[in-house]
């Protein structure tokens, strides 16, 4: 229970870390977009956005990076053969989206009532 508990509280740590990276981002990108309008009052050219906006698009960004990578929970292996391993081969060909149910083989093999009447009556 208390390890339940331990881990609902660092997501919710991490959950924080995304919140707070994205304000930070936004502070960021509303800071440079009034860094460019200062820019155009004063007539000057456009040579680059501070250090400070810089490094604070760097943290926010980190720290959304941390969180979403935190909060995801386990990764898999890239190693394909770990997960498929147990599978068959039989099992790699069989591809449910390629079924097709209504197809002319239901009528063709089929037998029609009506050529059967119409056998029964000639006799």
């Amino acid at each position: 229970m208390a390890v339940q508990r331990q881990s609902r509280t660092i997501k919710s740590a991490f959950r924080l870390f995304v919140v707070v990276g994205l304000l930070v981002f936004a502070h960021a990108a509303y800071s440079a977009a009034q860094h460019r309008l200062y820019l155009r009052i004063t007539e000057r050219e456009f040579t680059g956005l501070p250090a400070d906006i810089v490094v604070q698009i760097i943290l926010a960004f980190l720290a959304i990076c941390c969180g979403l990578v935190n909060i995801a929970g386990d990764f898999r292996e890239i190693k394909a053969s770990k997960e498929l391993e147990n599978k068959s081969w039989e099992t790699f060909g069989n591809q449910p989206s390629f079924y097709t149910f209504t197809h002319r083989g239901r009528v063709l093999f089929s037998s029609v009532p009506e050529l059967e009447d119409e056998v029964d009556q000639e006799d």
